[in-house]
């Protein structure tokens, strides 16, 4: 009998070089006892190493193809490998989000991977979950994953994926191989990035459609993102701290005048409570919003991981139509239609934004000239585009 093994370390060692030719005797060594009956000669591992970068089948075919070729569609059943994955979503077990993630899960099964999850409603507790070491992964927000991985986390900086087909863009480039020594930052490494909706402002007063008559209002920011704050004050408007969790009730409840949120969360989270009876959501996207898987790289080597970002970014199209669900539940008379030139005005001031960000080292450079590259992929017009 075959000792067990998981295609999970199979691949972690066949790839621990550029080339499976070029694997250490000792790593071929390792590799032969794990599998004993496989004769591991060159011819094999490059085999195998052509069929785990190729990138003209999709990820299912391949591990699957890997694993009729060692065997491991024969492993028994109790030698799985064991991963506590951790799911933010404020639905908890029944949110739209964890049920998603369960999906995956008897995936992974067929591939020796016993994935545990476990939802949290509270992403700040969960991140500190991560970093003891109690989860080997978790799923959060763009904007929490930023400490772990700059480069990723600055997706979702302000303004710089316009719309759905400019995110789609960057996801792509984001999951190709090319792509994959952004996705390594200390002991974390990036697995996943998902599309989660555009963010736009939500408002208890239609009459709030531009940033001159958001001077004097309350502005929603996160406890745990000071520059947030310093953007609102610097419009005129009053930052009040909050977290996720608790600044839907705070509009609602009329505590804060104004709220960014995307437009999966209106229903979910009630928001047509804030903004009855005269407010509405101003028609202009502030910026395209994101998921994150992030693992801890001693529990994901990178290139296992890189295997689960391209698996994440051939999920985009299902993400993207339980995103349409969603925000095709907001009513169209909600949506306030703001002019062109107040469109400008967001344009101008989230440019400034994301330049004086750059300096801080807030967002990373390398991650906004790609995203300016697509922006002007798409629209060689723009002003930005004749920077070199």
């Amino acid at each position: 009998m075959r000792t067990p093994i998981t295609l999970f370390f199979l691949v972690s060692l066949l790839c621990s070089s550029l080339s499976a030719a070029n694997l250490t005797q000792a790593q071929k060594q390792q590799l032969q006892a794990l599998l004993p009956g496989i004769t591991l000669n060159d011819s094999t591992l490059e085999k195998l190493e052509d069929v785990f970068y190729t990138r003209e089948m999709p990820v299912r075919s391949r591990l699957k193809a890997i694993s009729q070729m060692v065997g491991l569609d024969q492993m028994p059943a109790g030698s799985t490998l064991k991963r506590t994955i951790c799911i933010w979503d404020i639905g908890g077990r029944n949110g739209v989000v964890f049920n998603a993630a369960m999906e995956q899960r008897a995936l992974a099964l067929e591939y020796g991977i016993n994935l545990d999850l476990v939802p949290y409603t509270n992403e700040t507790v969960m991140v500190d979950e991560l970093k003891a070491g109690r989860c080997d992964a978790a799923l959060m927000s763009g904007l929490r994953a930023r400490q772990f991985n700059l480069y990723s986390g600055s997706v979702d900086a302000i303004g710089a994926v316009p719309s759905q087909k400019h995110m789609q863009t960057l996801l792509k480039v984001m999951a190709h191989p090319k792509q994959a020594g952004h996705m390594v930052q200390g002991d974390y490494v990036v697995m996943g990035i998902y599309p989660a909706g555009a963010a736009h402002i939500f408002v208890n007063d239609r009459s709030i459609s531009s940033l001159a008559k958001a001077a004097g209002k309350r502005v929603a920011v996160l406890d745990y993102d000071e520059t947030q704050a310093e953007m609102v004050a610097a419009i005129g408007a009053t930052p009040v701290t909050t977290d996720i969790v608790s600044a839907p009730n705070k509009f609602n409840n009329g505590q804060i005048d104004i709220l960014p949120a995307p437009l999966v969360a209106y229903e979910l989270l009630e928001l047509y409570k804030g903004m009855s009876p005269d407010g509405g959501v101003v028609d202009y996207p502030l910026t395209q919003l994101s998921m994150q898987l992030i693992g801890r790289l001693d529990k994901f080597p990178n290139e296992v991981a890189q295997l689960i970002r391209e698996a994440s970014f051939e999920a985009y199209p299902d993400v993207i139509k339980r995103i349409e669900v969603e925000t095709r539940r907001v009513p169209e008379r909600w949506m306030i239609a703001i002019p062109d030139k107040d469109k400008r005005e967001y344009e101008v001031m989230m440019q400034d934004a994301r330049d004086a960000l750059r300096a801080q080292k807030y967002y990373s450079s390398d991650m906004l000239d790609l995203q300016r590259k697509i922006r002007c992929k798409f629209d060689p017009t723009r002003s930005e585009c004749s920077i070199t």
